[in-house]
């Protein structure tokens, strides 16, 4: 359970990397986001509510990460970010690729720094 936890916490911050990406492009050519770019958040967001059960399933096993903040940083903001995010692309057509990118971009960083927190 503890490789996978960390297996997967490599694939969230490069995923959500290659999604901003993305973002920027479909942006930067004033095209709506596609099939794989939806099929991509989709995904990551699956994988990071996977790691978020996972990562409880680790905690009740008594394997606690080395500060709190791994908590914060690897479940709590990006969900919250990822929320945010799907209201304000909802209530902003033609933006969705822009209010994803910089959601992926918190989320990134913000999986990075949960990576750095330690398990």
């Amino acid at each position: 359970m503890n490789d996978l936890h960390r297996a997967v916490a490599y694939l969230i911050p490069a995923g959500f990397g290659i999604l901003v990406i993305l973002a920027a492009l479909v942006y930067l050519r004033n095209r709506g986001p596609g099939r794989g770019f939806y099929g991509l958040l989709a995904a990551l967001q699956g994988i990071l509510v996977l790691q978020a059960v996972v990562g409880v399933i680790l905690l009740l096993l008594g394997r606690r990460p080395e500060h709190w903040l791994h908590f914060v940083y690897g479940a709590g903001f990006p969900l919250f970010v990822l929320v945010i995010a799907h209201q304000q692309a909802r209530k902003r057509p033609g933006l969705e690729a822009a209010m994803f990118g910089i959601a992926a971009f918190l989320c990134a960083f913000s999986s990075w720094r949960a990576w750095i927190t330690g398990p």
